[in-house]
């Protein structure tokens, strides 16, 4: 999904999963210390906002370029997405399961988007 903010376009992901109860401040902290590392420019990452709504965990990332998806795949192997995926799995859990191997599997799909003409 795309959409502009000023006159810079962004693309975006949407994560979904299971958020347990009373977690959101802990998992807040795992990324604000993530998010001060280099690991958000190395993936593209412009900003970050997080979401919960009756027991579910929203993940909106913004990027530059329309790779999100291959921009979070390509930083698996780092250590510190490795580190703060095994932090997250005391907090969060997959939405499906069955059909969960990767942060790919628990993308949004945008079925509709729209944008003011002056944006």
């Amino acid at each position: 999904m795309h959409r502009t903010e000023g006159k810079q376009k962004l693309y975006s992901t949407l994560i979904v999963a299971r958020l347990k109860p009373d977690s959101g401040e802990e998992v807040a902290k795992l990324f604000g210390e993530f998010d001060r590392t280099d690991m958000p420019h190395l993936m593209g990452t412009r900003r970050r906002q997080l979401f919960t709504y009756q027991g579910l965990y929203f993940h909106l990332q913004d990027f530059d370029a329309d790779n999100g998806t291959e921009a979070i795949d390509g930083a698996r192997t780092d250590p510190r997405f490795v580190g703060i995926s095994q932090d997250l799995r005391a907090f969060i859990d997959p939405y499906d399961p069955a059909t969960w191997r990767s942060p790919a599997d628990a993308m949004a799909t945008r079925f509709y988007h729209w944008t003011a003409p002056d944006a």
